[in-house]
């Protein structure tokens, strides 16, 4: 920093307290109280001021940043080099704080969250034999992307390396070991390590799994986000025991055992988050296979407004739930959600008044007031023997995790025909496939029709993601394929460009997508005469159901996903044409 640029920013680090005063950020007072703690703690003012909750992190940026003409920049949605990131260290980055954006000729724009730090600035350029032009960005953006460039797979490879120093002294054994030689081995620091912190860095991304895979050579690691996996790190062989039997001794597993499968679970708390990991094993060709869901438990609490039903449909499925005694079905593949949307509706008639019992398999996320079950087939506890238990407990609500067989579909229609209301999910492709599945399990057709209240078939798409979200024209015949009406002028679409916040995806987060069947008078008859699935679905939409596909196309006119993630997840009925996309 050359030193007229050094003097300014001393003088104005002298006076920042009283020009935040000048700005009416702060009073006198509360700076006062700020400079008596600064002289006891020896923080910088800024800092203190943080604190303090006397200014807030964006309010007191943007102050520095027009202070010293220096840019404020939204760190999440920026494309960073990957080339310059090779500059720097990431005890150095994590240190000061700082992460490179991109070099030009002799000069290196590093993102600070405290562009103050002379000294920092000072010490980089003896680093990096480069000029630093600082730019201000939130600690937290900082941070993130120093996990996202520096994260697991570096953090993987450097504990390895402290093992393989370990190892030079005292080899793993090439043998497998015996189980109190395995034992020992997930004591040793490094492999408790690597394990913390695949587990920390999966929540952190907000993965709901984390596979851990051997291969002939390696061990491969990987995290499902938002549906999809994504490899995190690549491993040497050996430390696939050590790994696998540290996380079967946390969840009570038995580590001598590789030849059956075995689950377990583990419960943590993570960055003031309770978090619950269900482990199950599976033998393959190399070793075991472990996969681990991740359950945040804060989301259980999710309503159903923030499930992604419209408002024609939240109106409607609250009435149907309103109405009490009879069957609600949730319908749609494994990973589509279902259970989130039966959690959801607990939660909506969840009360002192109601009795709540639920059959489950498993728990995924426990319930207050709720008394939940789970199947466990060994002590002979399936859906069917469950309910005719619980029938007995004087419940006034029924949740069946699954219909699995004529048994627990009987059982679900006489809970309902005695007044309760009873939830369940089954799989099929769609709403009016749900009612055809019923009868091919062999249930008689007037049964049906006078318990079968609603059926709400869903998926899962993924949300453009907000930091690198921009405007884009899709070409016209493909919108005219997929059923749009009117002119491709009136209609906004958007998609990700990608940045580090979504991984380079373009998206974050996902959403449902749904068809709600509601039973009306015509439809009875129609279930009464064993009609096929299409004749009650092209009644329902008469009715007013709004099909998947258009329910998906309105979150896409709406900004919230992509044609794309429309086409992957239901799929087209016509040939798909090659897209265009225009810059608006």
């Amino acid at each position: 920093m050359q030193s007229q640029e050094l003097k300014f920013t001393l003088k104005f680090l002298d006076r920042l307290g009283d020009q935040l005063v000048e700005q009416g950020l702060i009073s006198k007072n509360q700076l006062q109280d700020a400079l008596k703690e600064k002289d006891k703690t020896k923080k910088h003012l800024g800092e203190i001021l943080l604190r303090m909750n006397l200014v807030s992190l964006e309010d007191l940026n943007e102050f520095i940043a027009g202070q010293l003409a220096i840019p404020h920049i939204d760190l999440s949605s920026y494309t960073i080099d990957p080339e310059v990131i090779s500059l720097f260290d990431e005890q150095v980055a994590r240190r000061y704080k700082m992460i490179p954006l991109f070099k030009i000729e002799n000069a290196v724009t590093v993102a600070m969250a405290d562009p103050l730090d002379i000294f920092a600035l000072d010490n980089v350029k003896g680093m990096i034999h480069f000029e630093i032009e600082p730019v201000i960005a939130s600690e937290q953006s900082i941070l993130k992307a120093i996990d996202h460039f520096f994260g697991t797979r570096d953090h993987l490879q450097e504990m390895v390396g402290e093992m393989e120093k370990v190892e030079e002294k005292d080899p793993i054994p090439e043998k497998k070991p015996l189980i109190k030689e395995a034992e020992e081995l997930t004591d040793e620091k490094p492999i408790i390590k690597i394990v913390n912190s695949m587990i920390a860095q999966a929540v952190q991304e907000e993965a709901s799994d984390i596979h851990i895979e051997p291969e002939n050579e390696k061990v491969r690691i990987r995290y499902r986000v938002d549906g999809f996996l994504y490899d995190v790190s690549s491993l040497p062989k050996k430390y696939h025991l050590p790994i696998i039997s540290r996380i079967k001794i946390q969840a009570k597993m038995d580590i001598g055992e590789k030849r059956r499968p075995q689950d377990g679970k583990i419960h943590l708390n993570l960055d003031n988050k309770e978090i619950d990991l269900r482990i199950s094993t599976y033998p393959v060709v190399y070793g075991e296979k472990m996969a681990i869901r991740i359950l945040d438990l804060s989301k259980a609490q999710v309503r159903l407004e923030q499930i992604g039903l419209s408002q024609e449909n939240l109106g409607i499925y609250h009435q149907i739930v309103k109405a009490g005694a009879g069957i609600i079905l949730v319908t749609g593949p494994t990973g589509s959600g279902k259970t989130t949307t039966l959690y959801a509706t607990l939660n909506h008639i969840n009360s002192g008044e109601t009795n709540i019992t639920t059959i489950e398999d498993p728990i995924e996320y426990q319930l207050e007031n709720v008394n939940q079950g789970q199947v466990d087939e060994k002590a002979g506890i399936t859906f069917s023997t469950a309910l005719r238990t619980i029938l007995r407990q004087d419940p006034d609500v029924i949740m069946v995790g699954e219909i699995r067989d004529k048994e627990t579909a009987e059982l679900a229609i006489q809970a309902a025909l005695t007044g309760h209301l009873v939830l369940s999910t089954l799989h099929t492709n769609d709403a009016a496939g749900t009612i055809t599945r019923l009868l091919d399990m062999g249930i008689e057709p007037f049964l049906l029709s006078s318990t079968i209240k609603g059926v709400i078939a869903q998926r899962l798409v993924r949300l453009i993601c907000s930091k690198c979200k921009k405007p884009f024209q899709p070409n016209l015949e493909l919108l005219e394929n997929l059923g749009y009406e009117g002119k491709s002028s009136n209609l906004n679409f958007f998609r990700g460009e990608g940045c580090q916040f979504c991984r380079n995806s373009g998206y974050k987060g996902r959403i449902g997508i749904f068809e709600l069947l509601a039973v009306n008078d015509r439809i009875p008859e129609l279930i009464s005469k064993k009609s096929p699935s299409h004749t009650i679905n092209e009644e329902a939409i008469k009715a007013g159901m709004i099909p998947l596909r258009k329910d998906g196309l309105s979150k896409v006119s709406q900004g919230l996903t992509t044609l794309d993630e429309i086409l992957r997840v239901v799929g087209a009925t016509v040939k798909r044409t090659p897209e265009k996309t225009i810059e608006k």
